[in-house]
């Protein structure tokens, strides 16, 4: 144990903004909080700030396919993710958004640092590019066929069958993933970090303790093959901070998203009035922990220090890299309903099932650990329910019912109080270090001393003798201290558990109280703390998670169905909020600098409206002035680039068009279509 204070931030990987949270991603988010919280129980000083990483082409793809703007997306998701992580009781101190005025103002700011140092160089590179939808495509958006095994439908860099790594201009009839066109080559100009010219800083850097031995070793293989420029730049269309003096040029999220811990601390620090540089200054006293998964080790372990170095900030103190989950033994599977979402998980089950068994299954290697369904509910009710639970419900009624909840003033059998309450330091080092399965195990070894001496003991038999009445209120109550110092040690890892049993010990659990047992001391009304899992309750979770495996065996769809599947069923109730209108096209120009959108100016009915339409392609404005047309009239404004849009006008699409919808003549502005 540290015998003074520390002062600590503890940050981990950003979760996409552009999908839920599944009980893969929760393993880090888990395992963070857990050291987080036992810092803080430990009495020192420690903030933990995360963010959505909100930038990139993936969001503002999806953002359009839902026609609405990556700032509603973002937001969206960003609050299902709070709600998520709330619900499982990750303490952020403060959780943020990589789309942020701070976050912009760290990206600038370190990359003209890298620039001014001689870090930066711009080069031109070939990429694919969709015709169609003018714009570079990652290599995600392209498929084709395998240039080594010919197997079809493959991504553009590596192929899922044989293995093979190649690039997108290699992969045998690639199509575009968005429109379905032949990708062609073009150039543009990037820019990259000179990653070689940090070479000897990292050797120095990762061999310095600060990574686990296995990640020092997989990292050893970028020096020995020479470490090479790193591309931190993207064309537009993308959805992020455009360069600075660069039109056109956006930061890649391989350079803002990890300045997304500096922005979001940098809020936490504005809004509670902490000192930032203190944390983030070169040589600072303050100790900077980041978890991540094993797949972006390479990135938070290289680049990320070798910019941070550049512009004067402080390195990580320790980087801890852990591995992915499987279920059942196997990568997580919609199939077999067991790629599962935090969401669904909550749906059905106890958040702290979960935390316990991701605890009781780390370490502080990057292992792979196993979510075995059947292991997951024995190891909850055996371990919490049967040991942990089982000596609080077997003494506390025997307190209550026999001394008006006041506990003994002795110590019935000094040498087990002394070996549970004197586990405490090596229990600590384990969560230290993050071997919370052998703090788990260390745990549960007092757990079953504890249960062994109740059960030696029988204090249900022994009152029935008037006689040994003060016997078994001191047996009791060195059951409820056992407890509680159990309760103490559990309480990172079961923190709404442990929350309870402060309201029933009627006093709060820290890491030094556990040296002092309670003696006279009045306890409350004891009431169940965890209830067994049911394996009914885990078989409809799975069940809910599973795929309707019916669509896919079904006859497959062709035509234009096959392209855009019909959307799932929604109720009468639901379609009649769309309010459908009949509207006259007052007037329609050009937007100056959009490539796509028109201006058009409704009338309908007595109400002007402003649409922001993308319809530019395909019709001339002046062949559109006094046309009827069908608008969403209760659609909620949108803030644009361009302006504020009042609606949406309807139109169908396809490759080589579009084609706004119309009423028979008859109709008239204003009138709701039905």
């Amino acid at each position: 144990m540290t015998p003074q204070p520390r002062t600590i931030l503890v940050t981990s990987a950003l979760p996409y903004a552009n999908g839920p949270i599944h009980l893969g991603h929760l393993v880090e988010y888990i395992q963070t909080d857990i050291w987080a919280r036992f810092q803080r129980l430990c009495g020192h000083q420690a903030y933990y700030v995360c963010a959505e990483d909100t930038h990139g082409t993936p969001i503002m793809l999806k953002a359009r396919s839902e026609g609405i703007e990556p700032e509603a997306l973002i937001e969206r998701i960003g609050e299902e993710h709070r709600q998520d992580f709330a619900d499982f009781s990750i303490a952020f101190d403060n959780y943020y958004t990589t789309h942020s005025d701070e976050n912009r103002y760290f990206a600038e700011h370190i990359f003209g640092q890298l620039q001014s140092n001689g870090h930066i160089v711009q080069r031109t590179i070939t990429q694919a590019y969709d015709p169609v939808e003018e714009m570079f495509l990652p290599d995600r958006f392209i498929r084709g066929t395998c240039p080594r095994c010919s197997a079809k439908d493959q991504n553009g860099d590596n192929c899922e069958v044989c293995g093979a790594t190649y690039t997108p201009t290699e992969l045998k009839d690639s199509v575009s993933v968005i429109s379905g066109a032949t990708p062609v080559t073009k150039d543009s100009e990037h820019y990259f970090v000179k990653l070689a010219n940090f070479d000897s800083m990292l050797r120095d850097w990762t061999g310095s303790g600060r990574l686990q031995t296995e990640v020092k070793n997989k990292l050893s293989e970028w020096f020995e093959t020479g470490l090479q420029d790193w591309d931190i730049s993207r064309d537009a269309p993308y959805f992020g901070f455009e360069i600075p003096d660069a039109p056109g040029k956006y930061f890649y999220v391989w350079l803002d998203a990890p300045i997304g811990y500096m922005a979001s601390f940098k809020n936490l620090c504005d809004r509670d009035g902490l000192d930032f540089d203190h944390f983030w200054k070169k040589n600072s006293p303050t100790e900077l922990y980041h978890f991540i998964g094993k797949d972006i080790v390479n990135f938070h372990a290289l680049f990320w220090p070798a910019m941070l170095k550049s512009a004067e900030y402080r390195t990580p103190t320790k980087i801890c890299v852990h591995g992915f989950v499987t279920v059942n033994g196997k990568k997580m599977s919609k199939s077999r309903g067991t790629f599962i979402n935090a969401r669904c998980y909550l749906d059905h089950l106890h958040p702290e099932y979960l935390r316990y068994y991701y605890a009781s299954k780390l370490s502080g290697s990057i292992e792979d650990i196993d979510l075995n369904l059947e292991d997951f509910i024995q190891k909850v009710n055996s371990d919490l329910v049967g040991k942990v639970v089982n000596i609080a419900s077997r003494c506390a009624k025997f307190i209550t019912n026999g001394n008006d909840g006041i506990l003994s003033s002795t110590i019935d059998n000094p040498e087990l109080w002394a070996q549970v309450s004197g586990a405490a330091d090596t229990i600590a080092n384990h969560y230290e270090n993050r071997d919370y399965g052998k703090a788990i195990r260390e745990i549960m070894a007092q757990a079953d001393a504890a249960n062994e001496y109740i059960a030696l003991k029988e204090p249900w038999k022994l009152n029935k003798d008037e006689s040994q009445q003060q016997g078994v209120q001191d047996i009791c109550s060195l059951g409820i201290n056992l407890f509680r110092v159990l309760l103490t040690y559990l309480k990172p890892v079961l923190p709404a558990m442990a929350e309870a049993g402060e309201s029933f010990l009627n006093g709060a659990l820290t890491w030094d109280s556990v040296k002092h047992p309670l003696v006279e001391h009045k306890i409350n009304q004891f009431k169940p703390l965890m209830q067994r899992i049911e394996k009914e309750r885990v078989d409809a979770m799975v069940e809910a998670s599973k795929e309707d495996l019916a669509k896919e065996a079904a006859k497959p769809i062709s035509g234009v169905l096959a392209d855009e599947p019909l959307a799932d069923e929604i109720s009468f109730d639901d379609f009649i909020k769309v309010d459908l209108r009949v509207a006259r096209i007052v007037s329609a120009s050009h937007v100056e600098g959009a490539d796509k959108l028109l201006q058009l100016n409704l009338d309908i009915g007595g109400e002007m409206r402003q649409v922001f339409s993308g319809i530019k392609s395909s019709y001339d404005p002046a062949n559109l002035e006094g046309r009827l047309t069908v608008m969403v009239a209760n659609l909620a404004p949108r803030k644009m680039r361009f302006g504020i849009s009042e609606g949406m006008v309807l139109a169908a699409a396809d490759k080589q068009g579009i084609y706004l919808l119309a009423p028979d003549s008859g109709a008239q502005p204003g009138q709701r279509v039905t």
